[in-house]
């Protein structure tokens, strides 16, 4: 029973109690010698009836009371309700804050390496019993501000500085981003076809791992991949960039056509570029199970070649590639051919990267194959070891020039933020290795430890 219920029958109760004395009263009427008797009798039902109405208000009061103490609790109920509300928002207002703090803002890590390397080719390196010299510097930008990415890697060598890759992206849904700037010509295994410190013979022919400007989109949904892409020019600006010397790039760019008589490692005399570029990769992953992954994909990419009046010709490249992982296994092939074709002909091209030129044959076909096996570890600071064999093959080249070759059989020690590459080397006419992809030179060998810290 509710306060409002109780409060009626409690008025219902003293109305009855004021009337019963009334009502007895008339049942008396005529009998003159009871008069002094039923005086007596009234009064006493009066006095009763007072005190009923005392107790009765004295519960109406209580009631009452009660009534207004639960009124006044439920009042600070919802104000400590409200309190609790507001603190609530602000608590959240903060994480929401600083969540999108976490969320909008530039990371910046980097890496610091250094290196030793025997070169059997290099007689004075022999006679000092090999050479240690310090590798790199790098700065890495990564993170987001407004939803927009931006990513940018910048390279400081001895020799020369360099910016690796540097865009921005938006991502329109959780699987699909489009990017703008100096981004990764989307060409066969990604993001690198090797395991080993020299990357694959590709590397040396602008296949891998290699940059341009221009625009990218990328699916990267399960189980397809997809990576469309329009390159207006290299990333040193073309033919005619605003640069001091073509050849300080971290990726190798066509810089010229060699002509008679000019040497491979010559500055180019006639000198070309490439540009707008039409580059796609595709990719499925086949899961059977959770042990197994396998990557099957093609790619191919065509463009033009500009000289500094005119364009002189197009080129295009294509490939075939699998990335395979199994347990601690992981397996990469890839068959690629590339082709430049420069109006007048031409069997060399000449490259620029790392502070100096080289060349390469117009046209070639490339074999790739890489096995490494992961064995975690627990000696000190020392978790994880890769133990790996990367073969690569440039063959059927321009110009009747002997094929390249390289195989590198190596272990990367893996001990905390420090990451160091011991890799033997054998190869013939490639570079860094004695060697060019334009030469005929004899099998030649390096042992190179390269260790790198990275923050």
């Amino acid at each position: 029973m509710n306060a409002s219920t109780r409060a009626c029958a409690l008025a219902i109760g003293i109305a009855a109690a004021l009337a019963a004395p009334y009502a007895a009263a008339s049942g008396t009427t005529g009998q003159k010698n009871d008069k002094p008797s039923r005086q007596a009798d009234m009064t006493a039902r009066i006095r009763a009836m007072q005190k009923q109405i005392d107790r009765l208000q004295k519960q109406l009061d209580d009631m009452r009371a009660q009534q207004a103490a639960t009124q006044q609790q439920s009042s600070d109920t919802r104000k400590k309700l409200d309190t609790l509300a507001e603190d609530s928002k602000k608590t959240q207002a903060k994480v929401a804050k600083v969540e999108k703090k976490k969320k909008n803002g530039i990371t910046v890590g980097g890496a610091m390496r250094f290196q030793y390397s025997y070169e059997d080719y290099n007689k004075s390196n022999v006679h000092r019993t090999g050479d240690a010299d310090f590798d790199i510097f790098r700065l890495n930008f990564r993170g987001k501000v407004d939803d927009i990415e931006l990513q940018a890697e910048w390279r400081w060598f001895q020799y020369m500085s360099a910016v690796k890759y540097a865009w921005l992206g938006y991502d329109f849904s959780k699987h699909q981003q489009l990017q703008v700037g100096l981004t990764r010509i989307p060409f066969g295994n990604q993001p690198y076809n090797s395991h080993n410190y020299f990357f694959s013979s590709n590397y040396y022919l602008g296949l891998e791992d290699t940059y341009h400007m221009g625009v990218e989109y990328v699916y990267s949904g399960d189980p397809w991949n997809v990576q469309l892409a329009f390159f207006k020019n290299d990333g040193m600006g073309g033919i005619d960039g605003y640069v001091s010397n073509r050849s300080d790039s971290y990726s190798y760019n066509v810089v010229g056509v060699r002509g008679a008589g000019e040497g491979i490692y010559d500055d180019p005399q006639h000198p070309i570029a490439s540009a707008n570029t039409a580059a796609a990769r595709v990719a499925y992953t086949f899961t059977p199970n959770d042990d197994l992954k396998v990557e099957l994909g093609a790619s191919g990419l065509h463009g033009g070649l500009e000289g500094p009046a005119s364009s002189v010709g197009s080129y295009s490249a294509y490939a075939l590639h699998m990335n395979t992982t199994y347990k601690r296994w992981n397996l990469q092939a890839q068959a690629s051919r590339y082709d430049y074709n420069v109006d007048g002909g031409g069997d060399l091209l000449a490259v620029g990267a790392y502070a100096f030129y080289d060349s390469i044959p117009a046209k070639a076909d490339s074999y790739t194959f890489n096995v490494k096996y992961h064995q975690p570890v627990r000696w000190g600071p020392i978790k994880g070891l890769d133990f790996y064999n990367d073969y690569s093959l440039i063959t059927n080249k321009s110009g009747m020039l002997p094929s390249t070759f390289m195989n590198i059989l190596g272990v990367g020690v893996s001990a905390g933020d420090l990451y160091t590459y011991f890799d033997f080397v054998t190869a013939r006419n490639q570079p860094f290795i004695g060697g060019s992809m334009a030469g005929d030179g004899k099998v030649e060998h390096r042992f190179n430890v390269n260790f790198g810290f990275y923050f």
